[in-house]
């Protein structure tokens, strides 16, 4: 009951911010720059209590085998767990925390099982990021199955070799969208894992499918252009197609190219689930348009 008492006594100074968002939509991306942004001292992100790119207690929900077991963690369904935070806090004199959470009511449920005050500012996923880049990371997250842990690679090698994937060193300018940060740019290196409720199994797809697949979406594109030659290559992440095609002449080509190729990324992973890791488009000829020759 001393415990108690004392830890409540000392949360009365703490100060609580939120970033809240959709499952996969850049928060542990951002979380750095928000935290000291406003000056927060620590991160409480999917079961880890982080500060100065160390992971002071808790255990990752990234390191479950199933997503049920995932969510229990991050909501510290467990008295040993919540307690080993709280108990860190005090001990630390950690005064301004931000709770990383998918909604609202998910971040006061934290904030109430680790003996915090309610959160006095929530900050929107939406506030921060542009819809395009919430786009992306929901499909690095959907068809990679690919997490971001915010601390440095040797802080997940050491406690989680097992879903270590990649580290990512990333830049933010003085500005991101609506967040003014201070006259410097802030440069961070963060974790990429694989989880293993994430590891779906790899979707394998026939050449002769993929193939009629890339001429469908092509053919979409514009009837004018005509495959020459498809290549397809596979490895343990992805695959990658080469494609010889002939345009017609007068075709914008480097614009066009580049839209072709992200219309075929999208349409193909978006229907099928497989992860395209490049298009690769050559041009063998500029040729009268098929739809000339055809009258």
């Amino acid at each position: 009951m001393k415990l108690i008492s004392d830890v409540l006594n000392f949360v009365k100074g703490i100060t609580v911010y939120a970033l809240v968002g959709g499952s996969g939509t850049g928060k542990s991306y951002r979380a750095k720059l928000i935290a000291q942004k406003h000056g927060l001292e620590a991160i409480i992100d999917d079961g880890l209590l982080i500060r100065d790119d160390k992971i002071l207690a808790g255990h990752s929900a990234k390191k479950e085998k199933t997503y049920l077991g995932a969510v229990r963690v991050a909501l510290f369904d467990e008295k040993k767990h919540r307690d080993e935070i709280a108990k860190t806090i005090q001990k630390l004199k950690i005064k301004k925390i931000l709770i990383l959470g998918t909604s609202e009511k998910m971040v006061n449920k934290i904030a109430s099982r680790l003996q915090l005050p309610v959160p006095s500012k929530i900050i929107k996923i939406e506030e921060i990021a542009t819809q395009e880049e919430i786009n992306t990371a929901i499909r690095s997250r959907n068809v990679e199955g690919k997490h971001v842990i915010p601390v440095p690679a040797i802080e997940v090698k050491r406690d989680y070799p097992k879903i270590f994937y990649n580290a990512v060193r990333v830049t933010f300018g003085n500005t991101i969208k609506n967040l003014v940060t201070p006259n410097n740019s802030k440069r961070f290196e963060k974790s990429v894992v694989r989880p293993e409720f994430s590891k779906k199994g790899r979707v394998s797809i026939s050449e002769a499918a993929l193939t009629q697949w890339v001429m469908h979406c092509i053919d979409e594109f514009d009837k004018d252009v005509r495959i020459k030659k498809l290549v397809i290559k596979t490895n343990d992440r992805g695959y990658k197609f080469i494609i010889t095609i002939d345009v017609p002449f007068g075709t914008q080509l480097s614009g066009k190219i580049n839209d072709m190729q992200q219309y075929i990324i999208k349409n193909i992973e978006q229907h099928t689930g497989i992860l395209i890791e490049e298009v690769s488009i050559v041009i063998d000829k500029i040729s009268q348009p098929i739809t000339q020759k055809n009258n």
